[in-house]
């Protein structure tokens, strides 16, 4: 059994699909935090098969849900203060997500005014569809390609 040392403050990614833990490692620019990082690859799963962990000792706030959420809504992220899990958080697609994804229609208005966020707005949930908050392209989420 492998040992990972227990996180005094921090959060455990959990149920990340087999192989995309570095993915979501670079998209919540976890190397851009100073914290502590581990990353399990292929871990034995009842539920996945084979899944990937990521544990991440730094305060909670640190973490954007928001972007996680529009990652991949089934990650369970798991709250650790004083080496115990005190609460379990359920992800959500996010409403809107800023500066997550760029509008590819060259018309656009963030394409010509570059200071201008990039705000996504979710058109369908259940498609998990987003639209330029500006244009209305549409964006179908990372789950669906």
């Amino acid at each position: 059994m492998l040992n990972v040392g227990a996180l005094r403050e921090g959060y455990v990614l959990d149920h990340i699909k087999a192989g995309k833990a570095m993915t979501i490692y670079h998209d919540l620019n976890l190397d851009k935090l100073d914290c502590t990082v581990a990353i399990i690859k292929n871990a034995r799963s009842q539920k996945m098969g084979k899944k990937d962990i990521i544990k991440v000792e730094c305060p909670i706030e640190d973490l954007d849900l928001d972007i996680l959420g529009f990652i991949d809504h089934n990650i369970t992220v798991n709250i650790i203060k004083d080496e115990k899990i005190v609460a379990k958080k359920e992800l959500k697609l996010p409403k809107q997500v800023v500066n997550v994804i760029k509008c590819k229609n060259p018309r656009c208005i963030t394409s010509i005014e570059q200071g201008l966020d990039q705000i996504f707005v979710l058109a369908d949930e259940e498609k998990e569809i987003y639209r330029c908050k500006y244009c209305e392209e549409k964006y179908r989420g990372k789950r669906n390609k």
